[in-house]
């Protein structure tokens, strides 16, 4: 198993959504609203100043789920074409394995 973690622009959640859900093997996600700033060498088009310092900050949403790993390569793709847009700031993806997982359910009656 891996965990899967996508930080994308909070426009693409609906559609990056869509797109799982019509995947057989979509392992359901969680959502998380984050706020994050861009590494200073990323974007070296202007100087920086304390202006651009302060309004750096940008939303975010990351998107986090656990899948086999016979489908991670899929997921990232998926993620990837439908997140990316070009532009600086679009976001990252990572995988990390999982040691352990174990998935909480009803009890059986």
């Amino acid at each position: 198993m891996f965990e899967i973690k996508a930080v994308i622009r909070p426009a693409k959640l609906d559609i990056l959504r869509t797109a799982l859900r019509q995947l057989p093997q979509f392992p359901g996600m969680s959502v998380i609203k984050i706020d994050g700033c861009s590494a200073p060498w990323v974007e070296q088009s202007e100087p920086a100043g304390i202006k651009r310092d302060l309004l750096d900050y940008t939303p975010k949403v990351m998107v986090v789920m656990v899948a086999p790993e016979d489908v991670v390569t899929l997921l990232c793709d998926t993620i990837h074409r439908v997140a990316h847009t070009g532009r600086v700031g679009d976001g990252l993806i990572w995988t990390t394995p999982v040691e352990r997982f174990v998935r909480i359910t009803a009890p059986a009656d």
